[in-house]
């Protein structure tokens, strides 16, 4: 394996922790969305596909069916291996 392919996913969480947490600041008033794609394997909020359960189930970082809680309006604005968070379901 690279450097590069070893840094990507870290650097991609550290965006995404930088983005929310920036985003979190800016919407102080609590509203919160589901995100797909964005959560970390074993992370996720809920809704990861079938054989899974709910919180904590995805198996896989991204997972285009398993979603987070973001706060509102932030969603499409996560950036991750895969392309930006999505308000809907992710085909893989």
């Amino acid at each position: 394996m690279s450097i590069l392919s070893k840094t990507l996913p870290l650097t991609a969480s550290l965006a995404t922790a930088l983005t929310l947490a920036a985003a979190g600041v800016a919407h102080a008033d609590g509203e919160m969305e589901k995100c797909y794609g964005v959560s970390m394997a074993g992370q996720n909020d809920c809704a990861a596909g079938p054989g899974t359960t709910c919180a904590g189930t995805s198996t896989m970082d991204y997972q285009g069916n398993a979603w987070k809680y973001v706060p509102a309006g932030t969603c499409a604005t996560i950036e991750t291996p895969n392309g930006m968070g999505s308000l809907e379901p992710i085909a893989g």
